[in-house]
């Protein structure tokens, strides 16, 4: 790899989609449709084309079903049987799988946010310089996902990754450090929570 090329680095996909999407009425987001096609394949198949490889996928709530209805290639279900502790448990189980797979990041994004889509993912992609970067998405400066953590940054975020935190707190002591990318002009950081959000899956 030239010294300045980054293009070639590996940077794992990683998506968080274990919930049980109880304020749903117990209807798994990665199981609600758009055009026909799970939110869980639309994120996949974002990541993979924002240029992510491997893509790791944590399961949790009805994760036999999830994957059985899953039509994407190219990804790896990883399932967290302490799904329901929150997102900072799916966080830490997502990064323990990519140890072993020699990547040098990983790329960070929620299945409930479907407005979020390849070209954002790139641009967060694109922030990579060495394994101690951190880099975030912004919408209008707001900071989001996707977040991308070099891999130096792994162990101590799963340390600190607890209940519904996820990198939250482990990104505040850092802020400065973060690169951040704006995509708003491509992207809707809006996430899929409620029946009110259901409109989202319309777009």
């Amino acid at each position: 790899m030239a010294q300045n090329d980054h293009s070639r680095s590996t940077v794992a996909g990683l998506l968080l989609a274990a919930g049980a999407g109880r304020r749903l009425g117990g209807r798994p987001k990665a199981l609600l449709e758009r055009n026909g096609r799970t939110l869980l394949d639309h994120a996949v198949r974002a990541l993979r084309e924002g240029g992510c490889r491997p893509v790791h996928a944590v399961l949790g709530a009805r994760a036999t079903e999830v994957t059985e209805r899953a039509s994407e290639d190219g990804w790896l279900p990883v399932v967290n049987p302490d799904w329901a502790s929150g997102m900072g448990g799916s966080l830490g189980a997502g990064l323990r799988s990519l140890e072993r797979t020699g990547v040098e990041a990983a790329l960070v994004t929620l299945v409930d946010q479907p407005g979020v889509g390849a070209e954002a993912i790139a641009r967060v992609r694109a922030a990579f310089r060495h394994p101690g970067t951190l880099a975030a998405a912004t919408y209008d400066g707001r900071r989001g996902h996707p977040v991308l953590l070099g891999a130096a940054h792994w162990a101590p975020v799963v340390e600190s990754a607890t209940g519904d935190r996820g990198a939250r707190a482990y990104l505040a002591g850092r802020a400065a450090r973060i690169t951040l990318v704006e995509c708003g002009d491509v992207a809707d950081a809006g996430d899929v929570d409620t029946p009110e959000d259901l409109w989202r899956l319309d777009r």
